[in-house]
């Protein structure tokens, strides 16, 4: 293979890299599950000083799908989840937070606040998954998330995990949840044996975002509605 067909392979493949996006539909929480996320990722900063802080780019939430669009067609991806939306009164639900769990990253862990999952948000990621599933592409690379450092920080099980999201992560295998940031597993492993005392929330919007390390929401690009 002569140079010039191999650098016309690499613009190609950059070309396809730039046409798909890593996109998050969430759920905000209300104001307690913001102000119980703070504290205890306040809680995991001082465990982990290189952690991320909660602030306008890591906003808690609670993600419902994970997958990789086209990113053309991110203007029917948005319309058809406010579609789906629409068919439900997500604002007026009462969700609990059960637990706290973590994600081995070795030697760090993504900490997160387990919500019990119920049935209107397994039929919402459910009816999300089959609305974006048109734009849907199956392979997608660091080049569609958020990045700080030319996709050097965006983990590779990162990228295999939301190109599977619909078959690891979705139905029986959804584990709702909020992160609260990251800290070694060690201390991960004590907090997760402290007592937790739940508690109760209700989500007060939707959006889609672009995902960046540690699967945080990074970008927003659009805000959605939870009423009709």
């Amino acid at each position: 293979m002569s140079v010039a067909s191999l650098f016309s392979l690499i613009d190609a493949a950059h070309a396809q890299e730039s046409r798909v996006t890593a996109i998050d539909i969430l759920l905000e929480p209300d104001a307690t599950m913001v102000q119980h996320a703070q504290v205890d990722n306040a809680r995991l900063l001082k465990a982990y000083p290189t952690g991320f802080a909660l602030d306008p780019t890591h906003q808690p939430h609670l993600t419902l799908i994970q997958q990789f669009v086209r990113t053309a067609d991110l203007e029917k991806v948005y319309a058809a989840a406010n579609q789906v939306l629409a068919k439900e009164n997500a604002a007026s639900w009462n969700l609990k937070a059960i637990r706290y769990y973590y994600i081995p990253v070795p030697p760090n862990g993504i900490a997160g606040i387990v919500v019990e999952p119920t049935e209107e948000l397994l039929r919402l990621q459910r009816r999300l998954l089959d609305a974006v599933a048109p734009f849907v592409e199956k392979i997608g690379t660091a080049a569609a998330f958020v990045s700080a450092d030319g996709g050097h920080d965006i983990q590779d099980g990162l990228v295999d995990y939301v190109a599977n999201f619909s078959t690891v992560a979705a139905g029986e295998k959804f584990n709702p949840h909020v992160t609260i940031g990251v800290a070694p597993e060690v201390y991960l492993k004590e907090m997760l044996a402290e007592p937790f005392e739940a508690f109760s929330f209700s989500p007060v919007g939707a959006s889609v975002y672009q995902l960046g390390s540690y699967g945080a929401a990074r970008k927003k690009l659009r805000a959605l509605s939870l009423t009709p």
